[in-house]
């Protein structure tokens, strides 16, 4: 499983979450995870239709790089890894 993280400089809710997300990667080193800005990584953007409105968003993939989820916004820690743990395998 990979977790793609859409965010940009200035989104609240992005600052918000970053500290967040370096705590599960610091747990879970076995994950895999890319940030993508949203004001840079345009291709990215378009190709995962990440709107503006939805930041931070949180794109679960799984090891044939097909989405299995999108969470948006600023999910507590604890759903997050509930949610990796119930598709890890994935």
């Amino acid at each position: 499983m990979k977790v793609l993280k859409f965010g940009a400089v200035w989104c609240p809710s992005c600052l918000v979450m970053r500290p967040r997300w370096q705590k599960i990667e610091k747990e879970l080193p076995w994950l895999e995870t890319e940030y993508y800005d949203y004001d840079k990584d345009k291709e990215m953007v378009k190709k995962y239709k990440v709107d503006k409105g939805t930041l931070p968003a949180f794109i679960f993939l799984d090891k044939n790089g097909n989405e299995i989820l999108r969470l948006n916004g600023e999910p507590p820690k604890e759903k997050l890894l509930k949610v990796i743990e119930e598709n890890k395998d994935k």
